[in-house]
């Protein structure tokens, strides 16, 4: 695990001094070693959280002849197989790492070598004699990946900070993506919160040559329901991939672990790693003590059934919540409005005690159906046949059920429902996650933002006619899971040196459960169908039974207690007016709605609060402004950032066949 960076400067002189500034910013994601090469055309760097090889590998890795360098962050879980197959070819190697595997597979194959990789990363190519800068982003944006392009040079890097210590590019606010981050509580690819960054996609190449770059796509997830076995032999065939991903998920020569929520999801991570691992192995768990969502009971009961070393942290009003909060807004580099990133940070700070590389459950929900949305889905397609004047009468009415404490209380869920139920099915669907309506936004902001393109119009182009179910989980798969699932747990992971692996996101099992019919995933009101079909007599019945809680916070019960100094600290009237774009009237509205207990608004504050935290905290300037000077550098420095620059002209975009 490691991060990545570097930029061009055609035809000048190196600026070694630069690259370690680079480095120095991203030095949390790889503390074992830090490393760059130049040339006359560009400058790489590279640090290292030594996982596979610890005494070799170190980078970037440059080749025999010194003509081509590479700068990998991730893993190939196959590298041991890919190497049996060059070195058949003649290749040589120096190491057992799987970065000097990613580089002489791309001298043999060139960008098809992608299609080879099984694993999670994001990498940089370089080729002298041809000055051309192959990037490219694992299939499902595990790892991630920016990039900027000005006056005709590319600069890249892992992280937005990596970018924010080139004076070069600006620290704007970008309100394209601001307007969809209000909305949906995060921003999706391509776009950033900064101006003229932006996102390498999930399974996307860029290559930039002699300053012409071309962007195009080398992996597509499609769905087609074209498994024609019984939902048993789904079954079967879940076992087998989800035993063969574990198994190269605990490749490591360091100290690994689980963490484990108590859910279906870790819990069948956790079966298939403690039959596969040699070891006795460490779970980690955060709990929320004396809470009704508190999960305890249930992790507790999965580490004694699979004897693992046990480590658990309580969640409470007593811990350090808003230092842990103000930090984060470094680590982010943009604002996570997903209140979970808080206990991701915590499990993270507890695994990095005993491991370097834990295992997650994540992805499970997006490719198996496991969100309740996709059953309001459902529910509000019938709930749509009453008129709807009747349905805007009972949200009218919802309005004095009295608001909790709860994590996600009854009468949320049933106001969040019934507002939902008043949108188009594909706009609902983005909803019950989002926050701030389109006439919250209205009223939330002084100016008008940018109009940008829904992105479930993307469903209208992306799938035919696969069943509604399957059509969000490929929404969701392509937006959500990277940009907010896998987003927080990379920062928050990262932050505390930690390498987070997600099993469940091997591409062949994410393809599989893209081929299955949607009934096997959602049936009834049973979600993740086939997943549970499958460990019905593998876990604790308590496991399986047990509703689902997520991995989150008692926002509004916070909001209200040990966070509201905080709050009130960071939305002043000072702050708010200064940006020129919020409205003082409407934030303070939005507080005292939710303190005085007339709202439950707890995920509103959150996306706001830490999106003022990271303003602050990076001197973002609003759109058009000037950027303050910025006086850096390293980790814990003030620093800033700026539209989701598809940079027109001077970036050409294709697609490469699959």
């Amino acid at each position: 695990m490691c991060g990545i960076a570097g930029f061009t400067h055609r035809g000048s002189p190196p600026e070694p001094h630069r690259i370690r500034l680079v480095n120095q910013a991203m030095r949390h994601r790889g503390p074992d070693q830090q490393g760059e090469y130049h040339s006359n055309d560009i400058s790489v760097g590279a640090v290292r959280l030594r996982i596979i090889d610890l005494a070799g590998g170190d980078q970037p890795i440059v080749s025999e002849d010194g003509h081509t360098a590479v700068a990998f962050n991730g893993e190939i879980y196959n590298h041991d197989e890919i190497r049996r197959q060059l070195e058949s070819l003649g290749w040589r190697f120096r190491s057992r790492c799987d970065t000097e595997v990613a580089l002489n597979a791309f001298l043999q194959w060139d960008m098809e070598c992608l299609r080879r990789f099984r694993g999670m990363f994001a990498v940089a190519f370089w080729r002298q004699a041809e000055r051309r800068l192959l990037l490219a982003r694992d299939r499902m944006g595990i790892k991630p990946l920016y990039y900027c392009v000005q006056r005709d040079e590319i600069y890249f890097g892992s992280e937005l900070k990596a970018l924010f210590e080139h004076p070069e590019i600006g620290r704007r606010l970008n309100l394209a993506g601001l307007n969809y981050y209000l909305s949906l509580n995060y921003v999706p690819g391509p776009h950033t919160l900064v101006e003229d960054i932006v996102k390498l996609q999930p399974g996307h190449w860029l290559e930039w040559r002699d300053g012409r770059v071309t962007v195009g796509r080398w992996w597509n997830l499609r769905f087609a329901p074209a498994f024609r076995g019984g939902v048993d032999d789904a079954a079967a065939e879940l076992d087998l991939l989800l035993r063969e991903s574990v198994r190269e998920h605990l490749l490591s020569d360091v100290p690994l672990g689980v963490w484990s929520s108590g859910g279906i999801d870790s819990t069948t991570i956790l079966h298939y790693a403690a039959d596969l691992s040699p070891s006795r192995l460490k779970t980690f768990s955060i709990s929320f003590r004396g809470r009704r969502f508190d999960e305890s009971r249930w992790f507790r009961e999965v580490s004694r059934r699979y004897g693992t070393e046990h480590h658990e942290m309580d969640l409470n009003p007593e811990t350090d919540l808003a230092g842990a909060i103000q930090a984060m807004a470094w680590y982010s580099d943009e604002p996570s409005a997903d209140a979970g990133a808080l206990p991701v940070w915590f499990v993270s700070q507890l695994s990095r005690r005993h491991v370097t590389v834990a295992l997650t459950g994540d992805g499970a929900d997006e490719i198996l159906g496991g969100y309740t949305t996709y059953l309001a889905d459902g529910y509000a397609g019938l709930l749509r046949r009453v008129p709807r004047s009747l349905r805007r009468a009972m949200l009218g009415a919802a309005a004095f059920v009295p608001v909790s404490d709860d994590k996600i209380g009854f009468e949320y869920k049933l106001k969040r429902f019934l507002a939902g139920s008043l949108l188009p099915a594909d706009v609902a669907h983005l909803f019950w996650n989002g926050t701030f309506s389109e006439s919250e936004k209205g009223s939330l902001l002084e100016a008008a933002l940018p109009a940008v393109p829904p992105l479930a119009a993307a469903l209208a182009a992306g799938q035919g006619e696969v069943g509604l179910v399957n059509q969000f989980l490929w929404l969701d798969q392509i937006y959500y899971l990277p940009d907010d699932i896998l987003y927080k747990c990379d920062r928050m992971s990262m932050a505390h040196s930690l390498e987070a692996r997600p099993p469940f996101l091997d591409h062949r099992l994410v393809e599989f459960a893209a081929s299955l019919p949607q009934n096997y995933k959602v049936r009834g009101t049973t979600l993740k169908y086939v997943l549970r079909r499958l460990m019905r007599d593998k876990l604790p019945p308590s496991v399986l039974k047990r509703p689902k809680e997520g991995f989150d916070i008692p926002t509004h019960d916070w909001f209200r207690g040990p966070l509201f100094p905080l709050l009130r600290d960071t939305l002043n009237e000072t702050a708010v007016r200064d940006t020129g774009l919020f409205s003082w009237t409407a934030v303070d509205s939005i507080i005292r709605s939710h303190t005085e207990r007339r709202r439950n608004l707890g995920y509103h504050l959150w996306g706001l609060l830490t999106l003022f935290l990271w303003m602050k905290q990076w001197k973002i300037a609003p759109a058009g402004e000037a950027v303050p000077e910025i006086a850096s550098r390293g980790a814990g420095a003030t620093l800033a950032g700026g539209d989701d620059g598809q940079g027109r002209g001077l970036i050409r975009y294709r697609s490469v066949p699959d």
